[in-house]
């Protein structure tokens, strides 16, 4: 049989060092986003040198470790970035305007209404070839445990 002589001792030994890397570890865990509603007359613009940008929303929801999501309005004729891949995949919903994206190793002409999904690790682009400033939404996610790959 057990004593409490033993067994005390032997429980603070087993909690100091747990309390010890917890107390070491002083950066809270970001808060998980719930259910929201955007106002578009709310949202923050930002000038950038291709048109303007508006920030939604970045942080982990109850399934994902990071939702994104942007809006951004590309001047008429302009290229938003060179193609590039990332391992997060990501969703884009064109506004108004008309765009070409780049899917597939293919440019896609299209217009207000039109989606786009861009797969894991796979070269795309998107530009404005209308007359117009070209505004579109995109909605970028990140599985659990990418966000940790992509730090390696």
């Amino acid at each position: 049989m057990f004593s409490l002589r033993l067994i005390l001792p032997l429980a603070i030994a087993c909690a100091v060092p747990a309390t010890t890397s917890l107390a070491q570890d002083s950066t809270p865990p970001p808060k998980v986003m719930g259910s929201m509603a955007f106002d578009w007359n709310e949202l923050a613009v930002h000038k950038t040198p291709t048109g303007e940008s508006r920030k939604v929303c970045k942080a982990p929801t109850a399934t994902l470790d990071e939702l994104e999501i942007h809006v951004t309005t590309l001047n008429p004729g302009v290229l938003a970035h060179p193609p590039h891949q990332h391992p997060d995949e990501e969703l884009l919903i064109i506004k108004e305007g008309t765009v070409e994206a780049l899917v597939n190793g293919e440019w896609k002409r299209l217009g207000p209404g039109s989606v786009i999904f861009q797969a894991s690790n796979v070269l795309h682009a998107i530009r404005n070839v209308g007359d117009t400033p070209a505004t579109y939404h995109v909605i970028k996610w990140n599985s659990p445990g990418m966000l940790k790959k992509k730090a390696q």
